[in-house]
Formats: structure tokens, C-alpha cells, sequence
């Protein structure tokens, strides 16, 4: 069976028991603070677990893009070493929120693997939970009573809290589970050892394929449990897994999830993958093995993050997603002989594979590949910088073994892989210390851990249900109650309050949009909100101080003047969208956007720099629609086919409702929950400050509206008037400075000449000072040139001579530099290497630099260095 008839099946059969059947959301989160990917099935759900809202359905099914690489959940160093775990991966998921239980869930599921997908139900094992005294949580009586209606009581197997209690994090919505295990061994080996020995024991083909938690309580912050309100149901089965049992194949690996990019990747390096069903493979061959795996499953998260919106990048998720694909291209740098970029021409055959079922990763193609390619070249080059750096390291080490501070400092700033290091120094007859090596990463992990440590407090809730709603479109202050409120105490912003408000008119972070600020205002006090963000459906306000009385009546003020100056910088973000998209082509799609008070920020997708004609086209487009006087046309709860039929821009990887909100600028139209002024009017002028690459294909404009403008022309005024003050106020200002530049360039000739003519000059003194050391002509001087002029005279003094080693110091704005050249002749019969020389000798000045083993330069700090640099350069032929 097909993987893509498996998912079919799958979503057929639980759209039969009444489910909805919900697209996958994106693999990215952005409106989630605690998580960074969907690392979960019910990530998506979590405000219906929380109480917080209400889901279309009490039934849902769906299959979710799930990634799984930093935190709680983390599986990428195991990715590649054995064949069942993965980065990206597909949850199916069927969820029941209050409507069906046990009974339901675990039958429905006996008959999906044994009566649909006809798997042997004597190869399936099933567990529930011991029970837990100490939190009071029972032995899961029910379904183990559930579970003898369908297997033998010896398949049914008792689970501790580590394998059958799950849990959503430190706290929120848990509760017992019942897993089922697939054993997927030959009949011999079923015969000598029991499947049942192996649940749970990291055994490579007797494996968990899906899992039922039933959601009874809420975990609190101080650890202990009380009953949710409703219990809900939250099953997540491992597709790769589940395909690997249907396909018969012993590794997820050897599924048709992975087979067409396994062979394309033998098609480009010209080198066999073994199946697992190949026994006594070569270690040569195990490592090619596990390259391809690693490569074939960290295309597919990184592939499907970037279609869903998130670049590569130094921080955050994107770092996350660079890492992931650098790790890929260092298997292939290492193990398959690659090179060049390579792994940018899987992902036609990935979205030729899904495309069907995800469809972002069709449209999304050629970003998504031009990224990559962009990626996998900038790292190619900083793994030959590396190279470069292990050398110099190397030539440094006295002895055989490496500091592991070293290779950790490789590593931290340069990305250079420590077995990669490894590998390299073993080829050189080296190897690192591999506990510093440890101690310093244990040391960085750390202080990431100190710097991100957050402690949240359970809420404290005023006014139970879901009574709170959001009025800021219309009202920038309202009567609010508190709704409920915690406590939160970070590394980073201290100890903060969380304010939940019945009818809040404060616009939280989200959509590109930063969160409002503003007060709550009393009788009697006044508390400053910092800043607002949304969380499970929940708007949360920030404040560093909580009201004395928190059940009184207060008014909630949002700060007008910042909002205005945002809502001018977002309306005119869609104008510009719209500019771009006229000008440049359709091709152009919103890749990300910040709007706040000061400035407007927008990535875009776009194959070449926009030019400056260009750019002022965009500008004159935006600002004719705002002479123009555009009324704003807003259109709340529109059903979302409709919104799409009247042209709306829907963005990728955003996650939209049934219902959506349609913001309307005379042509631009835009799904958008964002606040907008009324009339373009409003934003009086439009002008863009800055333009430049993100990442390949990517584009970013940063620009200004309003007062933000004003004081833009008044800066350039003001910086015009003091160049004419500088230039003794001239008629014509530009004539003056472009006659400037035409003096200084004569002025700069002229030097040039005069530095020429002074090395000739010095050519002759100092062949004189040529001593023979050893068999080499020897010199080692200060000299009153430029950096420039001492590269001349040394190429002039070796033209000349052999066997020549030269070592010059100069002198440039108190900035020392050292010149070393080096005869070709003693560079190959005496191993000397001027790169080397520099490095040794730049130490002098506190300074290092290098170059070719013939001619090398080091820059420095300490000009007093040189008398001691030139004195310790006759070491190096003695």
C-alpha cells in the first residue's frame, strides 16, 4: 500500500466515525511563545485543551507537518544513526474535545490497524497505565478492561509515567495513555524472544506506532494535578512508522516516503544506499548509509519550514532550520564526496512526492530550492574557511593533541562539526581533547539555559469561562474587568504580570504587527501595560506591577500615538505589496513583515535587487494612492472561499479560519487581522529608507511614513546646510564636491608617485642591508612606506635575488602591519611558509593575519612591538 493511499485510508476512516477532517498547520508557530515548530499533533489544539476556545468540531482529524529538534523533543542527533527517528515527520491525529472517551478511541483504533489496514494482530502489543499512588492518578482500569475485548492479556503490557503519562510541558493538560507497538521481526526471531520483552526498549523494528492520551487533568505549576473541566481525547500514530509495518520493510527509510530521494541522491553522487535488509554491510558503506538518511529526512523539515515562512537564519527558529541543514550538508561534505550544492535538486522530487496533500511546497518550489542552494554554497565556503582555520590551529599545537577549546571555538563561531574536526586531525595524525571539548559546550548550554529560564505561575482566575474578547478595532479605550492573572520571572525581562482583560481593546503581537501599549486606569491607580501578545487564544498584557485591588473596574487606554504611527507603517506595508506585485511581478509574495511606530519592515520574494528606478516607482505608486484618499473597506468574519473570490492575498504559513478579516485599499486586498488607518490619507507621505538581500530570492524594504518622513527631510536639510557651511557656502553645492573629488584624486596620484619613487629610492640603501643567514639573504627592517609601498619593494628586491627572505615593518596611523616575502625556492626546498611567519610574529604587535606561503601580511594594535618582531624574525631561518 502506497504511502499516500495509507494517509487517504487513514483520513477516510475517521471521517466515516463523523470527524472534520482540518488541514495540517504550519510547520513554523508563530503565535505560540512557548514553542517554537509544531512539535505535536495537538499543538494546533492546545486553546481547545486549555478551555480557552471552541473547535468547529468536537471531532477533528487531520495528519500535521510535526518538527522535532530543540527542547523537550528533541531527536536530531539520533536522525540517520538508526532508521526510525526523524526531524520532520506526519502525526495522523484523530481528537475528540469533550465528546467521545476510551471506549471510542481505543476501538476505533483496533479496527483502523487490524480490519482496514489488515495488519497482523498477532504482531501488535498494547500498553496502559500502572497508576501513579504518589499523585494519586489510579491504574488505567478502563482501558485495560477496553483492551481484553481485543488481545490476549499477555499483549497487554503495564506502563510507567515516562512511557504512558503524557504531557504537554511543565504544565497544562495531561493524563494517562494507551500505546500500541507493532514487532515487526522475522518468525525466527519472534520465536526466540518475545515482542512484549521488547516494548519500549529502543528496539529498531518493535516500535510504537500511535498513541491514545486521554486528557483528564491540568498539571500546576507546583507539580501537582486537579481534573480538567471535560476530558478529551488526543491520539498521534507515526506515518513513516505506520507505512514501514504496511510496506513490509524493517526502516521508515525503505518506505516510498523515502525511496525517490534516496535514489535521487544516488543519481547525483554516483554511490548505492543498502536497504536494511542487507546484513553485514562495511563501515564504509554504514557511514554512506547514514549520510543519505540524514540528508533525505533534513531536506524534508527544512524544505517544509521555509514554504511555511521561516528563512534560514542567525537566530531562533531560523537558526534551527540552518542548523539542521548545515548538519545535512556536512554528512554529504564528509561522507558522500560533495562538494558543490546538491541537496537544493531533492526538493523537486519532494514536492513532486507531496505536493498533492501539502500543496505549499508546490507553490513554494522554486523559493524553497533557491534558498537551499544559496544556503548549502555559503556553507561550503565557510567549511573551506574552517579547513583554512584547523590548520593554522594545528601549526600552533605543540605536541599531538589539539585543545578542545579550540575545536569548541571552531565549532561556536564558525560551525565547523567537531567529528568533522575529528576526522581531519586524524588524517593528520592528531587528535582533541575531547573532555574541554565538552566542558566548554556544557558551559555554553548553560548559560543559554540561565539566559532563557522562564518560571510561570499558575493563573489566578477572577471571572471563570470564556468570557474575554478583543474590541480594538473599533475603541482604543473601554471599561475592562480582569479576567484573570499570573506571574511570570525570566533571566531576561524579570519578574512581569500577565493581565487578562473581559473586553480588551489592546492589540496583541501577531501578524507582523507589534502588540499595543497603554494603561489600566482606576479610581486610584494607574498601571503601565509594556506590552501585549496572544497565547492559546488568551490576549495577555504585560505589566511590571499588579493593581492593589485586581477585582475592580478599570479603563483600559491604548497608547494612540504609538498605534497611529504603527497602523500608518502596516496600511502602507499593503500598498507597497501591492506596488511590488505591479511593478515587479506577481511572483512577489510577502516572506515576512515587522510593523511598529518607527519604521516598516518587509521581506519579499524576488529573484534580483530591486533598482533604484524601481525602488522610486514602488514609492511614487504607494504615495499616488495616498493623494488619492483611499477609503479603508473592512470586511469582519467573511468566509474565507469568499475572501479568496474577491482576490484577497492569503500568506503562506499563516494559519487561517473558516472565517477571516479582509482589509481593502481600493486594489490591494489582504487577509489581515491588523490595525489600519482609515483613509491613505492618513499616512501622509510613504518613503523608502533602505533596500538589500535577506537570503537567495529574498528581499527585504525597510521604509518610513508620517512624522517618521518629516523628520527624515529635516535631518537631510539640516545635513545639507552643514556640507554648504563646510564648502564655505557655494553656489552649486554638487559642483563643488564633485570638483573636490577630482583634486583629491589628482592629490591621491600623486602620492602614489611620490611613495614609487621613494621604495626606488630605498631599493638600492637597503640591498645593501641583505645578510646571508644559513644560506639565505636575510633582511628584517621598519620602513617609512604604506602597506602597499612595502609589497612594491619587496617584489622589487625579489625580482632580483634568490633565497631571499624579507621581513618589513610599517607604520600607517599608529596601525603597525608586518610584510613577509619568501623566495619560491625556499618555500619549496626549505619549507619555509610566510603565512606562518606573520602569524608568529603578528603576536608582537597584537595583532595576526596571513596569505600565501611566498608573501603574508598581519596587521596589529601595538606599534611598540616592532623592534621585538623584527629581532624574532631571524629565528625562522637559523
Amino acid at each position: 500500500m502506497k504511502s499516500q493511499d495509507i494517509r487517504k485510508a487513514y483520513l477516510q476512516f475517521f471521517e466515516s466515525k463523523n470527524h472534520l477532517i482540518v488541514p495540517s498547520a504550519p510547520i513554523v508557530l508563530k503565535d505560540d511563545p512557548t514553542l517554537m515548530f509544531n512539535n505535536s499533533g495537538m499543538a494546533q489544539f492546545k486553546e481547545y485543551f486549555l478551555g480557552n476556545g471552541t473547535p468547529k468540531s468536537s471531532r477533528i482529524a487531520d495528519t500535521q507537518k510535526c518538527l522535532r529538534v530543540s527542547g523537550k523533543h528533541n531527536d536530531l542527533e539520533d536522525v540517520g544513526f538508526d532508521t526510525y527517528h526523524h526531524t520532520m515527520f506526519e502525526m495522523l491525529g484523530n481528537w475528540s474535545f469533550g465528546d467521545y472517551f476510551k471506549k471510542e478511541a481505543l476501538a476505533w483504533a483496533w479496527e483502523f490497524l487490524t480490519e482496514v489496514l489488515k495488519l497482523d494482530k498477532d504482531r501488535l502489543y498494547v500498553s496502559v497505565f500502572e497508576g501513579n499512588p504518589s499523585e494519586n492518578v489510579p491504574f488505567d482500569q478502563e482501558a485495560f478492561d477496553i483492551w481484553k475485548q481485543y488481545v490476549p492479556e499477555d499483549r497487554i503490557i503495564l506502563g510507567n509515567k515516562k512511557d504512558n503519562f503524557w504531557e504537554m510541558g511543565d504544565q497544562g493538560p495531561c493524563g494517562p495513555c494507551s500505546e500500541i507497538h507493532i514487532d515487526l521481526r522475522t518468525d525466527a526471531e519472534r520465536a526466540a524472544v518475545s515482542g512484549r520483552s521488547l516494548v519500549n526498549a529502543d528496539h529498531p523494528q518493535v516500535v510504537e506506532i500511535w498513541n491514545n492520551v486521554f486528557m483528564e487533568f491540568n498539571r500546576k505549576a507546583d507539580g501537582s494535578l486537579e481534573k480538567l473541566p471535560a476530558q478529551h481525547v488526543d491520539t498521534g500514530m507515526g506515518f513513516e512508522r505506520l507505512c514501514m509495518a504496511m510496506q513490509n520493510v524493517t526502516s521508515n527509510y525503505d518506505t516510498d516516503v523515502f525511496t525517490p530521494l534516496i535514489a535521487k541522491i544516488e543519481q547525483i553522487t554516483r554511490l548505492k544506499y543498502t536497504s536494511n535488509e542487507v546484513k553485514n554491510i562495511s563501515e564504509e558503506q554504514n557511514k554512506i548509509n547514514i549520510a543519505i538518511r540524514v540528508i533525505v529526512d533534513h531536506v524534508r523539515a527544512v524544505a517544509f519550514a521555509i514554504a511555511d515562512g521561516q528563512l534560514p537564519s542567525n537566530t531562533g527558529a531560523g537558526y534551527v532550520i540552518r542548523r539542521i541543514l548545515r548538519r545535512a550538508i556536512r554528512y554529504g561534505f564528509t561522507f558522500l564526496d560533495t562538494k558543490e550544492p546538491f541537496i537544493y535538486k531533492l526538493v523537486e522530487v519532494l514536492a513532486h512526492q507531496m505536493g498533492e496533500f501539502f500543496p505549499e511546497i508546490k507553490s513554494q518550489q522554486n523559493l524553497v530550492t533557491n534558498v537551499i542552494r544559496e544556503e548549502e554554497a555559503s556553507f561550503l565556503r565557510t567549511l573551506e574557511q574552517g579547513l583554512q582555520l584547523l590548520d593554522k590551529v594545528v601549526a600552533e599545537t605543540s605536541g599531538k593533541e589539539v585543545s578542545g577549546a579550540k575545536v569548541f571555538e571552531l565549532y561556536d563561531t564558525f560551525g565547523f562539526p567537531k567529528d568533522l574536526t575529528a576526522l581531519i586531525l586524524k588524517e593528520k595524525g592528531y587528535s582533541y581533547n575531547e573532555e574541554d571539548f565538552e566542558a566548554e559546550l556544557q558551559k555554553q548550554k548553560a548559560r543559554s539555559r540561565a539566559a532563557s529560564e522562564v518560571s510561570t505561575e499558575d493563573w489566578s482566575v477572577l471571572i471563570p469561562g470564556n468570557v474575554e474578547s478583543f474590541v480594538g478595532y473599533d475603541q482604543t479605550e473601554n471599561e475592562v474587568k480582569i479576567t484573570r492573572i499570573r506571574k511570570v520571572d525570566s533571566k531576561k525581562d524579570g519578574v512581569l504580570y500577565q493581565i487578562v482583560l473581559d473586553a480588551t481593546p489592546f492589540y496583541p503581537e501577531g501578524g507582523g504587527q507589534v502588540g499595543d501599549k497603554g494603561m489600566l486606569v482606576s479610581a486610584n491607580e494607574t498601571i503601565e501595560i509594556i506590552d501585549t501578545k496572544k497565547e492559546n487564544n488568551l490576549i495577555l498584557h504585560f505589566a511590571k506591577q499588579l493593581p492593589e485591588n485586581v477585582e475592580a473596574s478599570f479603563v483600559a487606554k491604548v497608547n494612540t500615538n504609538l498605534r497611529t504611527s504603527t497602523s500608518k507603517n502596516h496600511s502602507a506595508t499593503h500598498l507597497m505589496h501591492l506596488a511590488l506585485r505591479t511593478i515587479l511581478g506577481t511572483h512577489v509574495e510577502q516572506k515576512g513583515s515587522l510593523v511598529n511606530p518607527n519604521y516598516l519592515r518587509f521581506d519579499f520574494s524576488h529573484f534580483s535587487k530591486v533598482t533604484d528606478e524601481e525602488l522610486k516607482q514602488v514609492e511614487n505608486f504607494v504615495n499616488q494612492r495616498i493623494s488619492e484618499q483611499v477609503q479603508l473597506h473592512e470586511y469582519r468574519n467573511l468566509p474565507i472561499q469568499e475572501a479568496l473570490a474577491k482576490g484577497a492575498i492569503a500568506l503562506f504559513g499563516e494559519k487561517y479560519g473558516d472565517s477571516v478579516r479582509m482589509i481593502e485599499f481600493g486594489e490591494s486586498k489582504e487577509l489581515c487581522g491588523g490595525i489600519h488607518v482609515k483613509n491613505t490619507a492618513d499616512i501622509w507621505h510613504f518613503k523608502i529608507i533602505s533596500e538589500g538581500a535577506v537570503a537567495a530570492g529574498i528581499r527585504r524594504i525597510e521604509a518610513i511614513t508620517g512624522d517618521a518622513v518629516k523628520d527624515f527631510y529635516t535631518n537631510q536639510e539640516n545635513t545639507l546646510a552643514e556640507l554648504k557651511e563646510t564648502l564655505k557656502n557655494p553656489q552649486d553645492v554638487l559642483k563643488a564636491v564633485n570638483s573636490l573629488q577630482d583634486d583629491n584624486a589628482k592629490l591621491k596620484k600623486q602620492v602614489e608617485q611620490l611613495i614609487k619613487d621613494k621604495a626606488k629610492g630605498l631599493k638600492g640603501e637597503l640591498a645593501s642591508q641583505i645578510q646571508e643567514v644559513n644560506g639565505v639573504k636575510f633582511l628584517a627592517t621598519q620602513v617609512d612606506l604604506d602597506a602597499n609601498g612595502a609589497k612594491d619593494l619587496a617584489y622589487d628586491l625579489g625580482a632580483n635575488e634568490t633565497n631571499l627572505f624579507i621581513v618589513f615593518a610599517t607604520v600607517t596611523e599608529d596601525k603597525p602591519m608586518l610584510t613577509c616575502y619568501i623566495s619560491k625556492e625556499l618555500v619549496s626546498d626549505k619549507g619555509l611558509n610566510a603565512g606562518q611567519v606573520v602569524r608568529e610574529l603578528g603576536k608582537y604587535i597584537q595583532g595576526g593575519g596571513g596569505g600565501q606561503p611566498f608573501f603574508a601580511t598581519a596587521g596589529g594594535k601595538n606599534a611598540a612591538g616592532i623592534p621585538e618582531a623584527l629581532e624574532k624574525a631571524v629565528d625562522f631561518v637559523n
